[in-house]
């Protein structure tokens, strides 16, 4: 017996596939590329492209007051936590408040490692060192730090009124992206977090260059600056063992300017870190800025 099946049936069924589709991607769009909070778009001269940036302003913000700010890379990932932590710090008498803005990566383009990977890595990530001919492109962290620093921190600037209390936040990659700005950059922010650092690219090509700016950095530091970095117990070896040289890294070149402080999150995954680190990273922020001079 055939089976016969009408030409509007098989349209209203494409139509409906169609329509599906659209719907579970109107949903990834929305779950990526918008956030609980102000949206705004910035078109990057730097980067030749229109990046979004979520700003996420205190509880009972005030436009009279001085705020310090936040910037952290990956847009809506772990942002609740961010939120909901900032809340709960906003309610203690001695914690300032700060503007939270969260960069998100394009949705339609992968430029996760383009922008976070720093420029002497390969965008693809490798363990090993790559050979002498390679042809493979590197990570574009400069581009992505230039306009940070030359887009969006004047766009802020001339938006807010911020100090010079300055964070700059990552996971992962973003953790790679961290430790780039502080051996790069040292004095464009007073705090640096970096949970899950994946500086394990390219035979630990991250570690050595942060080993190599700490030898030297009597001379880069011009203020105080405080680093936290994170990771969880249960994460890759590989991860691991690169966040253990960083650790002896900065053990080994002690620098007055530099507080750094370390944990290690028992059980903790990789995706579990960055929710695990937020509060003390910003509890040992406050408390730097409390005890410095």
């Amino acid at each position: 017996m055939s089976l016969k099946i009408n030409k509007s049936y098989l349209i209203n069924l494409g139509l409906a596939v169609i329509t599906l589709s659209l719907l579970i991607l109107g949903g990834r769009y929305y779950n990526h590329y918008v956030s609980a909070y102000t949206d705004i778009t910035i078109d990057s001269k730097i980067l030749n492209e229109s990046r979004k940036v979520f700003i996420r302003l205190p509880v009972n913000y005030d436009t009279n007051k001085v705020y310090s700010l936040i910037i952290k890379t990956d847009g809506n990932f772990n942002l609740d936590t961010w939120n909901e932590t900032l809340a709960s710090f906003s309610n203690k008498a001695q914690a300032e408040q700060a503007i939270l803005v969260s960069i998100p990566n394009l949705f339609f383009t992968a430029t996760r490692n383009r922008d976070l990977v720093p420029p002497y890595a390969r965008q693809d990530v490798n363990t090993q060192a790559p050979a002498t001919n390679n042809i493979e492109p590197n990570g574009e962290a400069d581009k992505f730090l230039q306009f940070i620093e030359l887009e969006l921190l004047p766009y802020l600037t001339n938006r807010f009124k911020l100090s010079n209390n300055r964070i700059l936040s990552g996971f992962s990659a973003g953790g790679s992206f961290v430790f780039y700005t502080l051996h790069t950059k040292p004095d464009l922010f007073n705090g640096y977090f970096a949970f899950s650092p994946a500086a394990w690219y390219d035979d630990m090509t991250v570690v050595n260059k942060v080993d190599s700016f700490l030898k030297a950095s009597n001379k880069m530091f011009k203020k105080p600056t405080y680093l936290f970095l994170s990771v969880g117990e249960e994460e890759h070896p590989l991860m691991l063992e690169a966040y253990s040289n960083l650790e002896q890294a900065l053990k080994a070149s002690p620098n007055e300017h530099l507080k750094w402080e370390s944990i290690i999150n028992p059980n903790a995954e990789h995706n579990d870190n960055p929710r695990l680190s937020v509060a003390d990273a910003l509890g040992g922020y406050q408390k730097f800025l409390n005890e410095r001079p």
